[in-house]
């Protein structure tokens, strides 16, 4: 299992959280300024899988500082969101930005694990989650709590980092990503290894056809995904029957 702090017998959810909370004020700046602001529009792409629901109930599951809550808020004008996060700090940022847009009616934060989610089953529209699911200490049972509270005919629409496949795209990723990202994020955020455990937790994650068969063993029909931006990330979007 890929865990933050090597050195730690915590357990990865506590390392995760305490992760976050070390690089939460300085989390936006380096997402945005790291992914060249591409992460924008990745974001606007899978909200539009959303489709047309009329004042639904979503979930941002691992919602960090709340970029893909706001996001949908602003595609789904009558969307009551909330976003779960088990990052306290992260939450605190997230809360601040929904503020400054006037969306605090519509968008709010619970702390908690999104393996063990506190609502009730087949009680939720939507489910959105961006570079979260990697981070989960189970995976299956993550997914599991997905399927079990969405109801019946809805979706959750998942975005997550991949690796290139092509050459040379892959070779100059690959030197970004281990090389110059974690040199960036230590120099901005203090944390040495937060910005070291990105690449090993990408490299470590079952993507595409791996992770649609994760989402199938926890119960997901109709399962699909879309590489974008060279396939530096993957657009799943997972139905519950």
């Amino acid at each position: 299992m890929t865990t933050p702090y090597k050195n730690s017998n915590q357990p990865k959810k506590e390392q995760i959280a305490a992760m976050f909370n070390n690089i939460a004020h300085k989390y936006d700046f380096l997402n945005h300024t790291l992914s060249l602001g591409i992460d924008v529009w990745w974001r606007k792409k899978a909200a539009k899988k959303l489709g047309q629901l009329e004042n639904p109930f979503i979930l941002d599951i691992a919602t960090g500082t709340g970029d893909f809550a706001i996001t949908a808020a602003r595609r789904i004008k009558t969307a009551r969101i909330v976003g779960v996060d088990i990052s306290e700090k992260m939450m605190e940022v997230g809360k601040q930005k929904v503020a400054r847009q006037n969306l605090n009616n519509r968008i709010t934060f619970q702390q908690g694990d999104c393996e063990n989610l506190q609502f009730e089953s087949n009680s939720v529209d939507a489910i959105l989650t961006g570079y979260g699911v990697r981070n989960f200490e189970n995976l299956h049972a993550g997914l599991c709590e997905m399927h079990r509270v969405l109801k019946p005919h809805s979706k959750a629409v998942i975005l997550e980092f991949s690796t290139p496949r092509k050459f040379p795209v892959k070779q100059l990723y690959m030197f970004y990503f281990k090389h110059i990202l974690p040199a960036v994020g230590r120099l901005f955020s203090k944390d040495n290894s937060a910005y070291t455990y990105l690449p090993e937790s990408v490299e470590a994650f079952p993507s595409g056809e791996k992770f649609v068969a994760e989402a199938q063993k926890a119960g997901f029909t109709n399962t699909n995904f879309t590489f974008l931006t060279f396939g530096i990330t993957a657009l799943y979007v997972l139905e519950k029957s």
